[in-house]
């Protein structure tokens, strides 16, 4: 007995004086803290992989409740009330469910609690998807750790059609009756008489509505004329000048002058700028009118400017559907936009230069505001025929000229001297209002056959100033609103864009 102690005894001490001894009591100490974390690392993945769970049924069920004409949207869209809306709370509570009954790891957890919140303010409808649960733990519960909680939140938005007003402030200038490509461009010089002597190569800016005397003899006819020049005569019969004087010669047979001229390129007419712009106008409105849901959703007004901006030509309707070829309809004031070409004579628009600093405040005095009071305060929203969404559609060359023209006089002022818009005096206020602006930049295209010498070398100054008109007209615009345009088949494609980008309504948030 006692041997077997002192060897009892000495196998101890040996086993204390071991490495070996001290490593293998070591582990023995530790091996329930490795268990336990190796446990609770399994515990914790698991409880992430619920929560995952968790956070794709809430997702799946802030989207699917305020879908497109699910209950929830078409209840917010008749709705002039804001607040919360029932059928997307009942609606994400059956979608959460449901996505929750075909979940793995069922046994894991429990007191799953889902809290939907569904509301509208003005078009704007909001879900935000609260769920929680409890996990049960294995391992972990060892040392007393039985259950984890957790949460997962959703949001998403959409927003009911809204009301929206479209005023297209359109430029009428001189520079806007350019032909419309390099090739039009051609065509026209190939045939104008006007300013022959100073442009030999035939002219196509600066020589279209100025009022001259000459005589002239091009390609087999003279031209005897006090009164405005023949470029826009010339761009409605494709470039005939025999026909434009009305003195038709022996054996020609002239064709009626064309009031627009939809495309270029035709032996109908030469297309100019506004045309184009004019053509585009109408795809517009043609959208507008398939893409309407509601009653009087969106309307459609036209505002040419040239030294004034002209507020009567065809103001908004939600009638955008009529032929372009019947008098008195939007439609109509569209195509024959180039009929608003500077004249000299129109009261309305004034004559000379391209006068932004008169146009964009009147466009903002024309808006009224949300209280239909006045017209210098906060704008609706959208929420209602009676609380528009205002956006200003601004179209233009970008291209800025102070001088004017007196028809009673024959006299004209100011430079002319082509310079660009300033944004910061003549946009900030009116998005401050609330209003959206949306511009179109339909590129300056370099004026062929420049001569230094005539009207101060207005040409030059155009062709100049083509590199600094980009900058301010996007920095008017409201951010992701500035368009560029270069061929007439662009300009509409580009409206037509500008349109759908402003309307779109889904604008989800996870």
């Amino acid at each position: 007995m006692k041997i077997a102690a002192t060897k009892i005894a000495d196998l101890w001490r040996r086993l204390c004086k071991s490495r070996l001894g001290n490593v293998t009591i070591i582990f023995a100490f530790a091996l329930p803290v490795v268990l336990i974390a190796a446990g609770g690392a399994v515990d914790y993945a698991q409880a992430l992989t619920v929560r995952g769970q968790l956070r794709d049924a809430t997702d799946a069920a802030a989207v699917g409740c305020i879908a497109t004409n699910s209950a929830a949207y078409n209840a917010a869209a008749a709705s002039t009330q804001n607040g919360s809306i029932s059928q997307g709370v009942t609606a994400a509570t059956n979608m959460f469910n449901a996505d929750m009954a075909h979940m793995q790891n069922q046994g894991t957890y429990t007191n799953v609690v889902v809290t939907p919140v569904v509301t509208k303010t003005n078009q704007n409808i909001t879900a935000t998807i609260t769920a929680t649960a409890v996990y049960h733990t294995f391992l972990l519960s060892f040392i007393g750790i039985n259950t984890i909680s957790l949460t997962a939140t959703s949001s998403a938005a959409n927003a009911t059609p809204g009301y929206m007003d479209f005023y297209l402030l359109l430029d009428v200038s001189g520079s806007m009756g350019l032909p419309s490509t390099d090739s039009e461009q051609t065509r026209l010089a190939a045939v104008n008489p006007d300013n022959l002597s100073q442009y030999p190569l035939g002219c196509t800016l600066a020589c279209h509505f100025d009022p001259i005397t000459t005589t002239t003899t091009r390609n087999g006819v003279t031209t005897s004329t006090t009164s405005y020049t023949w470029g826009y005569a010339l761009s409605r019969n494709g470039g005939n000048l025999a026909c434009a004087m009305g003195t038709q010669a022996q054996g020609v047979v002239c064709p009626t002058p064309v009031a627009n001229c939809p495309t270029a390129g035709t032996s109908a007419c030469i297309q100019l700028r506004l045309d184009a712009v004019g053509y585009a106008v109408n795809q517009l409105l043609v959208t507008a009118n398939t893409t309407a849901t509601l009653t009087n959703q969106y309307r459609v007004g036209l505002y040419p400017f040239i030294r004034y901006m002209n507020a009567n030509y065809a103001p908004l309707t939600s009638n955008t559907n009529a032929s372009s070829t019947t008098a008195g309809t939007i439609n109509y004031a569209a195509a024959n936009l180039a009929t608003q070409l500077d004249t000299g004579t129109n009261a309305a628009l004034g004559s000379g230069g391209t006068h932004f600093e008169n146009a964009l405040p009147s466009m903002s005095a024309a808006i009224p505001d949300l209280t239909g009071g006045g017209h210098t305060g906060a704008v609706g929203t959208g929420a209602s025929s009676t609380n528009t969404l205002p956006w200003v559609f601004f179209v233009t060359d970008g291209s800025q000229d102070s001088q004017y023209y007196t028809s009673s006089t024959n006299s004209w002022a100011g430079s002319n001297s082509a310079t660009y818009l300033s944004p910061a005096t003549l946009c900030s206020n009116i998005k401050s209002r609330g209003i959206r602006i949306a511009v179109l930049y339909i590129p300056y295209q370099p004026i062929q056959n420049p001569n230094a010498s005539f009207a101060n070398n207005e040409d030059g100054y155009a062709n100049s100033n083509i590199a600094n008109i980009p900058a301010p007209l996007q920095a008017c615009a409201t951010p992701g609103f500035y368009f560029t345009a270069n061929t007439p088949a662009d300009i509409s494609t580009a409206l037509t864009t500008m349109f759908k980008q402003a309307i779109t309504a889904d604008r989800l948030t996870l």
